[in-house]
């Protein structure tokens, strides 16, 4: 299980508190107000924001003293983090050797994860050369073969449309599924949540929130979260 035992991150006037456990292989939804800290969490999970206090374990072990390359987790951001003169192959190659130095049974894995996010016969592409929904699936393809038992999402489907978004959101679900993996994704969508996440996370108000039962947040959201939602009965609506 991961688990934040008396987090706090504080950065200048910012300042986020979390205590709470997120079960192995459970998929949890990351919600709250713009600004209210959940990129910054997945940050300090993931290694690259440095919590003030507290520590994070996985699985019983401390990993905040682990620096992030070392975390058991993938990471997937909304720029995707492709590098553009790589080809698709190459970009997903690198969550195998980040010297691109592959033996034949690795480039077999590379392309059977290309094939498995849609991608097959597109790996010799650049990312200049892809829509954006292939995008998308590359940097899921190097998700898929790092194998890692965390997967943290920062809104990496955001820029694409409903239907897509859909596949997408279907797709990282499988592979959770699959690999047994533990899922956090930050989303502003409740309808995301509602399609693969069954737990949600709040972050406001300084504070992250235990994981909580999607639908019972979501058809009767506490202040913080109806405010964000914009549902009547929130304060100041």
């Amino acid at each position: 299980m991961l688990e934040l035992d008396g987090l706090r991150i504080a950065l200048g006037d910012f300042r986020l508190d979390a205590d709470l456990t997120v079960e192995a292989g459970a998929r949890v939804a990351v919600m709250g107000p713009s600004g209210g800290g959940k990129s910054t969490l997945l940050g300090a999970i993931s290694g690259f924001v440095e919590p003030r206090a507290g520590a994070i374990r996985w699985q019983g072990a401390r990993v905040d003293t682990l620096p992030p390359a070392k975390r058991p987790l993938s990471i997937l951001f909304q720029d995707h983090n492709l590098l553009p003169h790589l080809s698709a192959f190459d970009n997903v190659a690198l969550g195998l050797d980040p010297n691109l130095r592959l033996s034949p049974d690795q480039r077999a894995r590379v392309e059977a994860a290309l094939a498995r996010v849609g991608l097959e016969g597109l790996g010799a592409r650049l990312p200049a050369q892809l829509s954006g929904g292939q995008i998308s699936r590359t940097a899921l393809a190097r998700v898929l073969l790092r194998a890692r038992p965390l997967i943290l999402l920062d809104e990496p489907f955001a820029a694409l449309g409903p239907a897509l978004k859909a596949d997408m959101l279907d797709l990282v679900a499988e592979i959770a599924r699959d690999q047994r993996a533990t899922l956090l994704m930050v989303t502003h969508d409740p309808a995301d949540a509602r399609r693969i996440c069954p737990e949600i996370v709040i972050v406001a108000d300084g504070s992250a929130t235990p994981p909580a039962p999607t639908e019972a947040l979501l058809s009767s959201p506490p202040p913080a979260l109806a405010a964000y939602l914009g549902q009547p009965g929130a304060p100041g609506l």
